[in-house]
């Protein structure tokens, strides 16, 4: 059993891992570089924590109690990275990654929306990874929530297994934010970054879900088993991407001997645990720099109908754009053949691609 001194709730952990992890929630910048790696060796040894770059001493000590668990980290980063791309693919900036450090250039070294959305997707994948680690038995000490048993108001038994949410919550609280409380959370930046940390994980606590399992004779429901899960990473991403719209940009403010974070418009309500907040203005992410991580808009693909971000007149920043014809191959006319197959037939068809100049 393992039980560090930043993760008082945390239990146990195992299974494989990979090098990269590490530096990946070392600091995000660096964590998802490392997340894009594949061909790294595996953490076995202790000595391995020592020699990964960008760990600061109390994440190396949590490398060596914890090297078991190391490989659902990176898992949980790679996942960040997929969901982010996904979330952001028709907008200006795509979450699109560099194969330099940091990653996305500037774009999440400054206090942005973007980088909010970063932090909090990535201590939600973290999470996610190492929660459904313990549920599919990889961590040997880590297993199903045995605290949820018994019967329900409602009716039912509580049975199956459980999410052991509470253990990858905790986790991810004590790897990625020790970086953060390090430095004494003091600053604007450690407060933001902390901030959106724990937004993420509550995306995935205040999501969970029932599922059950009918028993009877005949497919009856005579009586049923349930057990809580988590949602699917989708649905996290998809919460977190409507709290970075609505992000909530805030300043350092005193509240006794407290440093906080308050709305910078005193006329906004308050900001809650589950929203986004940001310090600085995103950049428009028009124009190519390179030095800052910015690729631009040019080339990319936009919706010439479309009157919101992703049609041609905001994504090429009134640029103008170019329009080409592409000719599509496409299955149609498909027929069930007994048994058991389906045949269809191929269709050619002419479509416009519109391109930002």
């Amino acid at each position: 059993m393992f039980v560090s001194d930043e993760c008082g709730s945390c239990v146990a952990a195992g299974a494989g891992s990979r090098a990269a992890v590490l530096l990946v929630l070392a600091d995000f910048r660096d964590l998802w570089y490392l997340a894009k790696l594949s061909s790294v060796g595996s953490i076995s040894e202790e000595e391995t924590c020592e020699k990964l770059k960008g760990l600061i001493q109390r994440q190396v000590q949590m490398c060596k109690r914890n090297l078991e668990v190391m490989d659902s980290v990176r898992r949980g980063a790679q996942l960040a990275i997929e969901e982010c791309q996904y979330q952001f693919r028709n907008r200006r900036w795509n979450c699109s990654t560099l194969d330099t450090l940091p990653v996305f250039g500037k774009v999440v070294t400054q206090g942005t929306r973007e980088a909010a959305f970063v932090y909090a997707i990535s201590s939600a994948g973290v999470a996610f990874a190492v929660t459904r680690a313990c549920s599919s038995g990889e961590l040997d000490k880590c297993g199903c929530d045995r605290t949820v048993q018994g019967g329900s108001p409602q009716g039912f038994q509580w049975s199956g297994c459980s999410d052991n949410i509470a253990y990858g919550v905790a986790f991810s609280q004590s790897f990625v934010d020790v970086r953060e409380r390090s430095k004494g959370a003091s600053s604007n930046r450690a407060l933001m970054n902390l901030h959106n940390n724990e937004a993420g994980r509550k995306a995935i606590l205040n999501n969970m879900r029932v599922e059950c399992k009918c028993h009877g004779v005949s497919g009856s429901c005579e009586f049923k088993t349930c057990w809580k899960a988590m949602p699917p990473f989708r649905k996290v991403g998809n919460v977190l991407k409507e709290k970075f719209d609505g992000a909530t940009e805030v300043e350092q403010s005193e509240i006794g001997s407290t440093k906080v974070l308050v709305p910078k418009n005193s006329q906004f309500k308050p900001h809650t645990d589950e929203d986004l907040v940001y310090l600085d203005s995103s950049p428009d992410f028009c124009d190519h720099d390179l030095k800052n991580g910015v690729l631009g808009t040019s080339g990319r693909q936009c919706n010439k109908t479309s009157k919101a971000i992703d049609g041609c007149e905001l994504m090429c920043c009134g640029r103008g754009f170019h329009t080409d014809e592409v000719e599509v191959v496409e299955r149609c006319s498909c027929k069930f053949h007994w048994c058991c197959s389906v045949k269809c037939k191929p269709c050619h068809r002419v479509v416009e691609i519109h391109t930002c100049r």
